[in-house]
């Protein structure tokens, strides 16, 4: 498993390094400084490292329930490749509606490879343009954008974990016009929505975002 996840990686990192594709990277996100400065919660609240990395673990195998923004209610799914049924591990393959990067009113499907690096704390989300479906049916990928790869992480230290994000698209030539989505992206004073969602839904603490921002 352990050459598997740094063969993926390793995809990865190839791909971020061609320079026919378009890449961003979002700054690390510190999330305590955040939930600080900009939140009110309904009781104190550090987020830890391990907790971050929680997160990403359940994000990624449930992308539906963290990020509702981007993924079409009730089109998400994730499985073993070959094993029906099995508990996901750290490879499995997921498939959801997607809002389209440059078109975000339409939604488009998106396949992907996930493998867990717990080590590292990092998880890689290879695009693929096809592969079956839980049941050996067929599965082809939207062909309205490029397809993408893309790693979410945890770094920092333990008492001030920061959360990463970096986006490969597989495009003929840099795109500039997905460059600023990215740009605009990281320009949101707030945290992401994930964590946001995790806060609530998985910690069960209530947070608002201050009027004073």
């Amino acid at each position: 498993m352990a050459e598997e996840v740094a063969a993926a990686q390793a995809e990865f990192e190839a791909a971020w390094n061609d320079a026919r594709y378009t890449r961003a990277e979002l700054p690390a996100v510190d999330v305590n400084r955040i939930l600080q400065e900009r939140y009110v919660t309904e009781e104190p609240l550090v987020l830890t490292r391990a907790m971050l990395w929680d997160m990403e673990v359940r994000k990624a195998g449930n992308p539906g329930a963290f990020i509702p923004y981007v993924v079409k209610e009730g089109s998400a799914s994730a499985w073993v490749p070959g094993r029906a049924g099995a508990e996901l591990g750290d490879e499995y393959v997921r498939q959801s509606q997607q809002r389209l990067w440059l078109e975000p009113e339409q939604y488009g499907l998106v396949l992907e490879e996930v493998w867990l690096d717990h080590e590292r704390q990092v998880v890689t989300f290879l695009g693929r343009a096809r592969f079956p479906d839980a049941q050996g049916d067929p599965l082809a990928a939207d062909d309205g954008q490029p397809l993408f790869h893309v790693q979410h992480g945890v770094a920092g230290t333990d008492e001030r974990p920061t959360n990463t994000w970096r986006i490969v698209l597989l495009t003929d030539e840099p795109d500039e016009r997905l460059v600023k989505v990215f740009d605009e992206m990281a320009d949101i004073p707030w945290l992401p929505g994930f964590v946001e969602n995790y806060v609530r839904g998985v910690l069960g603490i209530g947070l608002t975002r201050s009027e004073s921002v």
